[in-house]
């Protein structure tokens, strides 16, 4: 039987980092889970694109938005903006950024154990 854990994402068990942006992630119950803080000006094809060395992001995306406002474009042309309080499932193939001069803070369920890895 398992046994329960609990932990603090403000304690995370690994950080990355990336210009205008990091990664902490949480590893619990066998799974991991990440909150992304990303600065006004980051955008994923600049500044995560290098260490990732993909065309479009390829980290599926299971996300909680908790502030700032995000611009998503996926591979098929589809683009919306996200903000706080929204969901959204992305799936691999994607580039996103911030818009305006709010952080964004996400926390991700799927994908984050692969973000920004070399």
């Amino acid at each position: 039987m398992a046994s329960a854990e609990r932990k603090n994402l403000g304690q995370p068990d690994e950080v990355r980092t990336f210009e205008k942006g990091r990664l902490e992630l949480v590893k619990i119950g066998g799974g991991v889970v990440g909150r992304l803080i990303l600065e006004p000006g980051w955008k994923w094809s600049e500044h995560v694109k290098p260490i990732a060395k993909t065309h479009l992001c390829e980290a599926p995306h299971f996300q909680y938005h908790v502030s700032g406002r995000m611009h998503v474009v996926m591979a098929d042309g589809a683009e919306f903006d996200v903000g706080p309080g929204e969901i959204t499932a992305l799936p691999s193939g994607h580039d996103a950024w911030v818009v305006g001069n709010e952080p964004v803070v996400t926390i991700d369920w799927a994908g984050a154990s692969n973000y920004a890895k070399g």
